[in-house]
């Protein structure tokens, strides 16, 4: 979905947000109204204007791994710092990106970057909420591990399991395992893993990005797909995504009013559905299926095939008034070229060292939009 040099994406809030720098977290009400306090006691912190930083799992190398637990700590709050003072008041961290888990799990094998005996979440999330940060953790409910790095998994991870029986809920792709959505077991992992988390930690809300199908060929799932008797493939599967999707929210909203749920799908509303079969008009359209909702705009205002304010526009107009409308924005590319923009849009990040702030006052400006995240 997005790239490491997300971490650096502080410094891209300069020009549109006002710095946060008191210790202690102050909630005017405008920001933080009053909710029910979630199953565990918590009363979540969120905000009505998203001002949202993305923490990928491929950074954790470079201050999780091999590092002690101090180590982790003094990093981890350089980090925030920083982003305190650029104006960021919500963090998605990666906790279950590749059928793994960056947190105490019973159900998933701990992440690569995690040697240490500490738990990274735990201090993360006491550091962010010290600092009046709002925290959702970041799952990838469908992609799991590579094929070595399953092969050296305990024999009883419910995962392994399924590869190994070959019957269908685990399938190897490129090199890699993903989850079938069209099982009910899947499912049942997956809200299993929402569950683990909502009841051990004290989170504000959970996310999930735009990894759904991992391929459009229909040999994926040939066999599941002429078992269920229906004869719309991409339907079909939309219906599938819905169905985890669904239960996800109805998990988050069990455990206090007050948690969100949100969905960070790709920005192109065509290849939503054509790529990954996600039925975005309808989460985004109608309530019930997540709070937010963070379209990856990740487009250059000359790209070709996705012009940043026509497309913003686009998003827009598809989500309900019960759902936020959070834009997903591309720090990344700053500096850089975009091959995928077209001629027209080849060297745009290059040219208008501008651009990034630029798209910001522009959601800041719109009457639809509830905030801004950056990768």
């Amino acid at each position: 979905m997005k790239l490491l040099a997300a971490l650096l994406c502080g410094a891209f809030f300069l020009c549109s947000c006002q710095a946060r720098p008191a210790p202690e977290p102050v909630f005017p009400e405008s920001v933080r109204p009053e909710v029910q306090s979630a199953e565990n006691g918590y009363s979540p912190v969120n905000f009505d204007i998203q001002k949202a930083v993305w923490l990928p799992y491929m950074g954790f190398a470079d201050y999780m791994q091999g590092r002690s637990q101090e180590e982790f700590r003094t990093l981890f709050c350089q980090k925030l710092d920083t982003f305190q003072q650029q104006g960021v008041n919500t963090l998605y961290i990666h906790v279950h990106p590749c059928g793994d888990a960056y947190y105490s799990s019973d159900i998933f094998p701990k992440g690569t970057y995690l040697d240490g005996d500490y738990d990274p979440l735990e201090i993360m999330l006491e550091e962010a909420h010290s600092r009046g940060l709002s925290v959702h953790g970041w799952l990838n409910p469908l992609r799991c591990q590579t094929q070595e790095q399953m092969s050296a998994l305990p024999e009883n991870y419910i995962v392994r399991k399924w590869a190994e029986a070959g019957s269908g809920q685990a399938k190897l792709l490129s090199g890699r395992w993903y989850l079938d959505p069209s099982y009910p077991e899947v499912t049942e992992l997956i809200t299993g893993c929402a569950e683990e988390l909502l009841d051990r930690y004290q989170l504000d809300g959970l996310h999930i990005d735009d990894y759904f199908y991992p391929s459009a060929d229909p040999e994926f799932d040939q066999m599941e797909f002429a078992q269920s008797g229906q004869t719309d493939l991409a339907k079909w599967r939309q219906e599938n995504c819905t169905r985890f999707v669904k239960a996800l929210y109805d998990t988050v909203k069990s455990h206090g009013e007050g948690l969100k749920f949100g969905i960070s799908p790709q920005g192109n509303i065509s290849a939503d559905y054509s790529s990954q079969f996600a039925d975005v008009e309808l989460w985004a359209g109608q309530p019930g299926y997540c709070d937010y909702i963070v379209p990856q705009l990740y487009f250059g205002f000359l790209n070709q095939t996705c012009p940043f304010e026509e497309t913003l526009h686009q998003w827009e107009e598809l989500v309900c008034p019960e759902v936020d409308l959070v834009i997903g924005l591309a720090g990344y590319k700053q500096g850089a070229e975009d091959r995928w923009a077209g001629e027209a849009g080849l060297r745009e990040w290059i040219d208008d060292p501008e651009l990034l702030q630029k798209q910001i006052r522009m959601v800041e400006a719109s009457p639809v939009c509830s905030g801004y995240a950056v990768y």
